[in-house]
């Protein structure tokens, strides 16, 4: 007799089955309320017990306290940050996952969905323009896969310098993600700040920061951005990876919110230097619509990656037994992780079930809005941009307002169950961002938010 924890629980399964089909079915996706709702003290006050509280009490708890105070990253009205939009098939294949209990971690144990994964990796290697041969791991989010390739990159330099141990570092842009300065603080690698033009990071400034460093030798990588997550700027990918490349410096693009771009036939131009990283990242789970938390994590030369974070261990043994890459890829070796769920799954599914085309369509349609969106803005009497639109993010100011105000106008809309938009900061200012990624994200939805700025 199996354990009362593991007996399925068919009319509860049911309640669980009708509660995904009412999420699934909903069109739009409501906002929700996020912490503009409160949740009663008592809501969820007793239900850890000794004995166990009924699935159906919990579940009602669950629909009626705590769903409603989390806002719907899924919802076309979420521009706030960057959203998230995961197509219903990736959704449904999510739950597949989920119910089949799939480990991700080796191709011992994993191949069948080692080898799905690692068809998407290719296409999104491909897309890149990366060699055949590049490859690496979904990972958990942006931030992991930074923290990942940068420990290769540090490792790669300091073995080209000839010391395991040398003071290595790593030139970055003043706009690049807080998660790369994290990372190079958890791995005691010091920034070369270079400054940008105009937000923009180029080769040229990586040439005068360099020739103005007298210590420029220990600088090993750079980092490049593909799409800035507050502004959507792309950096100068062509200029700094042909550099990197005449310098055997380790190249690393962080293309977490913006490298979807890349399929985009009116921008994919701007990503063209992506075929010479040696590292890349891109979240399916921004703007390649699959749910979270989902980061493809590319190498150009994936063994490279492998000597540097393979765990080494008596048990683990067993998984480095073979020297047949083809065979022995196991995603556990290719970033800073080793348990790890199938989460590449979904955005495989979705890729295969929808087909590339509508992907294309699909970021498209947020890049053609941001550019619509900012010819409402330049046309406006109270609006004005406060930069050329980068990718599908827009910055713009209400005239006279000051940071207050535009927290004030940021709940009215959420309480009113209009939007999610928050304000952002840019060069010290408070200003409006709209963050554009669901393409059911209509243009008189976007008119409602600027209208509502009209009033004092």
């Amino acid at each position: 007799m199996a354990h009362p924890m593991f007996r399925y629980d068919e009319k509860f399964g049911e309640a669980i089955f009708d509660y995904c089909r009412e999420r699934l079915s909903l069109d739009p996706v409501p906002l929700d309320f996020g912490s503009a709702v409160d949740i009663a003290g008592n809501a969820i006050a007793g239900l850890i017990t000794d004995s166990g509280t009924p699935p159906e009490e919990v579940l009602e708890v669950f629909r009626t306290h705590l769903a409603p105070a989390v806002v719907s990253i899924d919802s076309p009205g979420f521009l706030a940050f960057i959203p998230n939009a995961p197509t219903k098939n990736s959704l449904l294949f999510d739950m597949v996952v989920a119910c089949s209990g799939l480990n991700g971690t080796s191709w011992l144990e994993s191949s069948g969905v080692v080898e799905a994964e690692n068809q998407a990796l290719t296409f999104l290697a491909h897309s890149a323009g990366l060699p055949s041969g590049s490859g690496g791991a979904f990972v958990a989010g942006g931030s992991i896969g930074n923290l990942s390739a940068l420990t290769v990159a540090r490792d790669v330099g300091r073995a080209r310098l000839g010391d395991p141990r040398a003071k290595v570092r790593i030139a970055i842009s003043e706009d690049a993600h807080s998660s790369i300065g994290k990372a190079l603080a958890i791995l005691d690698v010091e920034p070369l700040e270079v400054a940008t033009d105009d937000h923009r990071l180029t080769r040229a400034a990586l040439e005068a920061a360099l020739a103005g460093d007298p210590h420029s030798e220990s600088v090993v990588a750079v980092v490049a951005t593909a799409g800035t997550t507050n502004a959507g700027i792309v950096d100068d990918l062509e200029g700094l990876g042909s550099y990197c490349r005449a310098h055997d410096l380790w190249f690393h693009v962080d293309g977490a919110y913006g490298g979807a771009a890349m399929l985009s036939r009116t921008h994919g131009h701007l990503f063209e230097g992506l075929r010479h990283a040696d590292s890349f990242i891109v979240d399916p789970h921004k703007w390649l619509f699959a749910p979270l938390d989902c980061c493809a994590l590319l190498y150009r030369h994936p063994t490279v990656a492998r000597k540097v974070l393979a765990q080494q261990a008596g048990y683990l043994d067993v998984l480095h037994e073979t020297d047949d890459e083809d065979y022995d890829w196991n995603p556990s070796d290719f970033g800073i992780h080793l348990s790890r769920r199938a989460r590449g799954l979904p955005f495989w599914f979705s890729l295969c079930t929808n087909g590339v085309e509508n992907y294309r369509t699909a970021v498209q349609a947020s890049l053609d809005l941001a550019r619509w969106t900012a010819e409402r803005i330049a046309n406006s009497d109270h609006l004005e941009l406060v930069r050329p639109v980068g990718l599908s993010i827009v910055l713009f100011r209400r005239r006279g307002w000051d940071a207050a105000r535009y927290n004030e106008w940021s709940r009215d809309l959420l309480r009113r169950q209009i939007a999610f938009v928050t304000p952002t900061k840019w060069e010290g200012e408070t200003v409006g961002r709209l963050a554009l990624l669901h393409p059911d994200t209509t243009e008189q939805l976007i008119q409602e938010i600027l209208d509502s700025m009209a009033r004092d």
